[in-house]
């Protein structure tokens, strides 16, 4: 019996546009181009996913590796939140319905701990019944650790849970970790799928 929906974040719960975040600030789409292969690119962003290190002595580093882009990284840091556009059409209705149904919601996100302002600003995050993300517990999906902590912070059994993600490789794991899974495209897509599951 299925009892809770465990969902990503980023794509799933709100969507963010880290090109227009860029271009709305820097006209020239040479430098633009550049400033966003710096800082949107795994490398730097698992590092700020896993915040092994505090989020402002990660972004002095980067300004040291990259002087002379120095006003668009602290830009970048100042106006984080910005990058966030919207909560995702629909999901936000979909998930009241299922709460109301009894179902628990609980979030597993790769994002550092900048993640708490947008939280606050988007509604959506408050239907929420407890959450796992990355920079607390310095672990990132699709690495199994950051799974096996939200099943046991919150007393969760995986063929108990329906996992939704935007990353195909995020969801297989879940589901060699027992629980189901649907690769999100859509809030309409995925309450179809999901109602599929529950039969």
């Amino acid at each position: 019996m299925i009892k809770n929906l465990i969902l990503d974040f980023g794509k799933v719960l709100v969507d963010y546009d880290f090109k227009a975040f860029f271009r709305n600030y820097i006209p020239d789409a040479e430098r633009c181009n550049k400033v966003i292969s710096i800082i949107n690119n795994p490398t730097v962003q698992n590092a700020m996913d896993y915040e092994n290190v505090p989020v402002a002595e990660f972004i002095d580093s980067l300004v040291s590796a990259n002087p002379e882009y120095e006003a668009e990284i602290r830009y970048f840091d100042e106006h984080y939140p910005e990058i966030v556009t919207s909560e995702v059409a629909g999901m936000r209705e979909v998930l009241q319905y299922y709460k109301q149904k009894g179902m628990k919601l609980y979030g597993l996100s790769n994002w550092c701990s900048k993640v708490y302002k947008t939280m606050a600003q988007f509604p959506v995050f408050k239907l929420l019944d407890g959450y796992v993300v990355s920079s607390e517990v310095h672990q990132i999906k699709p690495n199994p650790p950051i799974y096996q902590i939200l099943f046991s912070k919150y007393g969760l059994k995986p063929e108990e849970c329906v996992f939704a993600d935007d990353r195909p490789e995020n969801v297989h794991v879940g589901q060699r970790l027992g629980m189901r899974g649907i690769v999100f495209t859509d809030a309409q897509s995925y309450a179809q799928r999901l109602e599929q599951i529950l039969g």
